[in-house]
């Protein structure tokens, strides 16, 4: 999933001005944004006073759904720049559409990375016919200037490394966890990991004191550092932990997300990550005329016409904690 919300509002992210230096407990509601017919999802980055972890900058929660009567997941091609997607699953299926030429269908588990880089678009759909519940997570990376203008690029890794012990399957989908490194690329210091855990089950998770960190919810219940975490929620940790305590209450899964501050300040809205509010002016016009994303091919249906942009940009705000 993407932004399709209407009513995108842009936001300034990044630098060290919401940077927590130290551990904290800080749960985060999602807002609940409507995308389609048939699919809410929770959206737990940007929040309110929650930004960005490390160089994570968007995080939705779905599902699970039941979609058997139901087309599913629909979203028409739409652009992207400046950023990576994660496309990370527990249940269902996505077919991936690109303007590189790229066709995948995503599964539970495994990894569906794009880095649009300076210009890309794609489609995502639930293939016909469908599993019954689709229930997953779609999260961005911010790429930093020095690498904001690669070439558009998809990567599909089926077979990620895993960390265990008692009671828990950690699986990195990216960076690295406890020695445990992801093929996928990336080009900050971070980690992302899906993480199974056993009713019962009680151990600490390595981290990195560089690191800030949060814990997304995907299901079941789970005492994150003694905060109990549901399904929807998300939990930021800060920095300065060399471990993380957890306690299963039931079978749960959660997906802990990571890495260094993201030094650089940068403006988000809609699909798009650049730096000032004409950067981002420049690309919905680009969108809008047909010109730079490219084009995807296959999907039945039109293109995404993008919402309005807000005349004027944001001005950071905020300091070190």
């Amino acid at each position: 999933m993407s932004n399709l919300d209407r009513q995108a509002a842009l936001s300034v992210c990044g630098g060290r001005g919401f940077v927590v230096a130290e551990p904290v407990r800080e749960l985060l509601s999602p807002r609940r944004v409507q995308l389609g017919e048939s699919t809410e999802v929770r959206r737990l980055l940007p929040n309110l006073g929650r930004r960005m972890v490390g160089a994570w900058a968007f995080v939705d929660h779905y599902g699970p759904d039941d979609i058997a009567d139901e087309p599913g997941m629909q979203v028409p091609p739409h652009p992207h720049m400046g950023l990576q997607t994660v496309s990370w699953l527990h249940e269902g299926e996505v077919l991936h559409r690109d303007s590189t030429g790229s066709l995948r269908t995503v599964r539970p588990r495994e990894l569906g990375l794009m880095t649009s880089g300076r210009a890309i678009s794609h489609s995502e759909e639930s293939p016909r016919p469908h599993a019954r519940f689709l229930h997953g997570a779609q999260l961005w990376v911010a790429l930093p200037d020095a690498h904001r203008h690669v070439e558009p690029d998809f990567q599909y890794h089926a077979d990620l490394p895993h960390v265990t012990a008692p009671g828990l399957t950690a699986t990195v989908i990216l960076g690295e966890l406890d020695g445990a490194r992801s093929p996928g690329t990336t080009y900050t210091p971070l980690v992302g990991a899906d993480l199974a855990l056993t009713r019962g089950t009680e151990t600490h998770l390595p981290l990195d004191p560089d690191f800030e960190y949060a814990v997304l919810a995907m299901s079941g219940e789970t005492h994150v550092d003694g905060v109990p975490v549901l399904p929807g929620s998300m939990l930021y940790l800060g920095c300065g932990r060399t471990s993380l305590p957890l306690r299963a209450e039931s079978d749960a899964g959660l997906m802990l997300l990571g890495g260094e501050p993201f030094e650089e300040e940068i403006v988000m809205w809609w699909n798009f990550v650049g730096r000032t509010h004409e950067e981002i002016a420049q690309a919905r016009a680009d969108w809008m005329t047909g010109t730079r994303f490219g084009e995807v091919h296959g999907y039945s249906g039109g293109r995404l016409p993008a919402p309005e942009l807000p005349p004027v940009a944001l001005k950071p705000r905020g300091r070190v904690r």
